[in-house]
């Protein structure tokens, strides 16, 4: 059975940071590309980063690139997300998925923004809310 358990979200102030991680088991974790999505109340759900297999690639949305940065260790099995200079508008549930991909070689960031932006990845965490105070 697989499992997504995303943590580390919270209340914050705005300025502030967060780290949120997201450990995956029942799965060849290294097999899998990961991605991190955010949805605001009455908002559509938004892809903000990806990273590969082996984490050589990732790719970022515009309103989080260079605050934000994404990795992953395989030996936990997990993937975080550092986030620096949080917004009010970072506030969200923030999820995380699991899909093959492609596989190391092929993942470019166009690759892998593609795939950020189709959305269906295979495998959902519950999510963990981010909250920023203004």
């Amino acid at each position: 059975q697989v499992q997504v358990v995303e943590s580390g979200g919270g209340l914050v102030q705005t300025g502030g940071s967060l780290r949120l991680s997201c450990k995956v088991s029942g799965l060849p974790f290294d097999g899998y590309t990961m991605g991190w999505f955010r949805q605001a109340p009455g908002k559509e759900r938004e892809g903000i980063s990806a990273i590969s297999r082996r984490g050589g690639y990732s790719w970022y949305v515009k309103s989080v690139k260079g605050r934000t940065t994404i990795s992953r260790d395989n030996a936990k099995s997990t993937v975080y997300l550092e986030m620096n200079d949080l917004k009010p508008e970072d506030t969200a549930m923030y999820y995380c998925a699991a899909d093959p991909g492609p596989q190391e070689h092929l993942a470019t960031d166009h690759a892998l923004g593609i795939l950020l932006l189709r959305g269906d990845f295979t495998y959902w965490g519950q999510g963990t809310q981010v909250t920023v105070s203004s």
